[in-house]
């Protein structure tokens, strides 16, 4: 199924499991289902807990915070991720806070959905992906949908937190198909190893360079392992993380060891990223190990044009991190 089938069919099977959970945002109610319609047939099933809200990101989160802080449990839809800077202060002031600032911890069961990324045409404002601005927040955890992760899973982890989590969305990935288990393609296969992705070119013994990225650039990095497999010989290792922040890597540290590169790719611009914090990670705990520095591919520092062939070259691309891996082989 595509990637925004099953999101949507996690949110049906959530809201039929538990009577706690509560839908908010904007235009989510039938026939309309959402701007990227991934709230389909919800509020037709379950009127009372699927709510259309005015048009203000504030609003909506400190809403669903108050549910979540009163017992409930609130997902939030932000219709396009851009937008959820509307809401940083209730994000980053209120509900992040609300888990430890009362002498006790507090649950807060809250996801917040960030419809993210470019390659859509959609400009400046509509585009971005705005990670590095809630990365380092006590209290606050940090998901990003994938292929391969089953998103009915993935919310029940974010839930079971029991703290403020934002879940990014790539955009483009609401299109593409979910990864059939083991099965990448007619080279590469995956498997999940302490909930991280692990795509491997099938029959091969060890890697030449290892990428990290997250959900929403793993066809892109896909892409470009066949590039380097068949135009360089170069056989690579994918990891692809459900929870971005905090991200523990211990599980994958003897093997990213053994890589004579490691590459970490993201989709939004340099300066205090999720990509800058991983490197850095990594860096300090395989220094004993590593053959080369820990590379870190990030989009172009510019706003997001809307011509397609103009935002192609300030977004992360499967050429670029071509390139990224082929200049640290290099050198």
């Amino acid at each position: 199924m595509r990637v925004a089938e099953n999101l949507n069919r996690a949110l049906h099977g959530l809201l039929e499991d538990d009577q706690e959970v509560y839908v908010l945002g904007e235009d989510l109610l039938d026939p309309y289902g959402g701007a990227f319609k991934i709230t389909k047939g919800l509020s037709t099933r379950f009127p009372d807990r699927v709510l259309t809200t005015p048009l203000s990101e504030g609003a909506i989160v400190g809403a669903a915070s108050g549910l979540a802080l009163a017992g409930d449990k609130a997902i939030v839809e932000i219709m396009f991720g851009d937008f959820a800077a509307l809401a940083f202060d209730q994000i980053v002031n209120f509900a992040s806070k609300s888990v430890s600032m009362y002498g006790t911890r507090v649950p807060m069961p809250l996801v917040i959905r960030c419809p993210s990324g470019g390659n859509r045409g959609y400009g400046p404002t509509h585009s971005q992906n705005l990670q590095k601005h809630f990365i380092g927040v006590p209290g606050l955890s940090l998901f990003e949908m994938s292929p391969f992760h089953d998103n009915r899973a993935v919310l029940d982890r974010m839930l079971a937190l029991g703290e403020p989590c934002l879940l990014f969305e790539d955009k483009v990935l609401y299109t593409r198909q979910m990864y059939r288990p083991g099965e990448v393609d007619d080279l590469f296969t995956w498997q999940l190893v302490d909930d991280v992705a692990v795509v491997r070119l099938d029959g091969a013994e060890g890697p030449d360079y290892t990428l990290v990225v997250p959900g929403g650039l793993a066809h892109r990095a896909i892409a470009a392992m066949r590039t380097l497999l068949l135009d360089h010989d170069l056989a690579g290792e994918l990891l692809v993380p459900s929870r971005l922040y905090p991200f523990d890597p211990a599980a994958l540290l003897p093997a990213l060891g053994q890589a004579p590169l490691v590459c970490v790719a993201e989709d939004g611009s340099a300066g205090g990223t999720w990509g800058s914090h991983v490197a850095a990670d990594l860096h300090t705990r395989l220094w004993g190990t590593l053959q080369r520095p820990v590379k870190l591919v990030s989009a172009a520092d510019s706003v997001i044009p809307t011509a397609a062939h103009l935002e192609r070259d300030v977004l992360v691309q499967d050429s670029t991190i071509c390139r990224a891996v082929l200049e640290g082989l290099d050198g």
